[in-house]
């Protein structure tokens, strides 16, 4: 994606920073010391006084972009001196209009005057390169702009405001005390001496371990919220699986029918409610079936029961007794008591009822809620309920951890303090367990950025859109 003998601080770049196509207006943005030097020969200001000498910082100037004495457009020219800027190095953002011709017009120009064309995420790079923000904060812009929900939203803002970088960062400094200790006593491991106190370097492992594991933990909460909850929508054939999926996305997504086993491969579609966006699953009916297709397709609603955080399970309300409800409990009975899943059982077709029996209650040991999917009635119960659920899975620390590359380096920091906690108790030589200090630094730095590679850079600034 790039190389480091590329010349970061001397050249210019350049890239339209909207996105492609026509539209009102578009942003066509340069960084780098030659930025506004080579803006100012082609930007005729409305206001004649001004020149280069006078422009000031952060402020919006009006005028013709003009080349070999024909105006392209009129623009709107911003200016932002170093270091006070994205990149931290002079930057020039040109608003002119959404035209496709004169977006290529502007670029080409600057081409020609000595600008080179960004690589994908290149002004986001040089952001981490100048110190103006950390690696995961970097990494946080691209899920800024990803994010299609309030709670993805919320997570990337966190995160871009240094959440996860601070926790990084005072573990690793509480980790470099020791290691530094650590390292003294192998100078002079002639002489047999221990300046690192074992007994605080217990306590500091044990806060390690607590606040990794917790780091870990959040992920299955983060990388979800950011993918979309999984809600699988599971119950026999023809009890309204399709039918409730389609009221809960306001759209004929799946095919109704009454002949059983229509739904034989799991259908998906997501639905944002309450800033939370939830990707519903609706799967093929439970049963015992010769086809070998739709056997293929109940398989395959396990897999989906496993993967799903929230499980809806669907029955007829009207042809439901005490003992398939036991059947309910005993066969979903380990999902059920799984802390990562949220079963709801959802009885359906309550307009076929001119009242709820009396056997319903046994059901109540799980969160239910009577729905009429045809009708649409009580809808607004159940989406209240998942929003309710998702709320429950929520953890107090406002770190969570939704990207999987962070989310590796955890682990693996925690297997180096865990290797380094047994290295003590089975007297292990020093220099050994300095070794896998060293590796769980390691680990940590390349969250933020303290340690890094041509590799990891490219591979995490190359999935970034050109422009940013």
């Amino acid at each position: 994606m790039f190389n480091k003998s590329i010349g970061y601080n001397q050249d210019t770049i350049v890239a339209v920073a909207t996105p492609s196509g026509s539209g009102a207006i578009s942003v066509i943005r340069l960084s780098g010391p030659n930025s506004l030097s080579i803006c100012i020969k082609f930007f005729v200001p409305a206001n004649k006084k001004l020149t280069r000498n006078n422009i000031e910082s952060h402020k919006l100037y009006f005028g013709n972009f003009v080349s070999d004495n024909t105006i392209i457009d009129e623009v709107l020219v911003s200016y932002f001196k170093n270091p006070s800027s994205y990149t931290s190095e002079d930057v020039i953002e040109i608003s002119c209009h959404g035209s496709e011709f004169i977006q290529q017009k502007i670029l080409e120009i600057l081409l020609d005057d000595g600008a080179r064309i960004a690589e994908p995420g290149e002004f986001t790079l040089r952001a981490f390169i100048n110190g103006r923000m950390d690696l995961s904060q970097a990494e946080a812009v691209a899920d800024l702009i990803a994010s299609q929900s309030a709670s993805a939203h919320s997570m990337a803002m966190k995160q871009m405001r240094g959440g996860i970088s601070e926790k990084i960062n005072y573990l690793r400094s509480k980790l470099i005390d020791f290691a530094s200790l650590i390292e003294l006593e192998l100078d002079f491991s002639e002489e047999d001496v221990e300046f690192a106190n074992r007994e605080q370097f217990f306590n500091l492992i044990n806060e390690l371990k607590l606040e990794l594991t917790s780091l870990i933990s959040s992920f299955s909460l983060g990388n979800v919220m950011k993918q979309g909850i999984p809600v699988a929508i599971i119950g026999k054939p023809n009890v309204g699986k399709s039918t409730l999926l389609n009221a809960l996305l306001n759209e004929e997504k799946a095919i109704v029918s009454h002949i059983p086993g229509t739904t034989r491969d799991a259908i998906e579609d997501t639905f944002i409610i309450e800033g939370y966006k939830f990707r519903f699953i609706d799967t093929a009916g439970l049963r015992d079936s010769d086809d070998i297709v739709e056997n293929i397709g109940i398989e395959r609603t396990y897999e989906k029961i496993k993967q799903a955080t929230i499980v809806l399970y669907v029955c007829d309300i009207a042809n439901i007794n005490n003992g398939s409800v036991k059947e309910v409990l005993e066969e979903f009975k380990q999902y059920i008591q799984d802390e990562t899943k949220h079963f709801i059982f959802v009885g359906n077709k309550i307009d076929q009822l001119g009242r709820l029996p009396s056997h319903i209650k046994e059901i109540f040991e799980l969160d239910t809620v009577f729905v009429s999917a045809k009708r649409k009635e009580n809808i607004q119960l159940l989406t209240d309920a998942l929003v309710k659920t998702v709320k429950k899975f929520n953890i107090t620390n406002d770190v969570i951890v939704s990207n999987s590359r962070h989310y590796q380096a955890l682990v693996n920091a925690l297997s180096s303090i865990v290797q380094v906690e047994d290295g003590f108790n089975n007297d292990v030589p020093t220099d050994l367990i300095a070794i896998d200090i060293r590796h769980a630094l390691h680990e940590l730095g390349t969250i933020t950025g303290q340690i890094t590679t041509d590799d990891l850079l490219g591979n995490i600034f190359g999935k970034f859109c050109i422009g940013k």
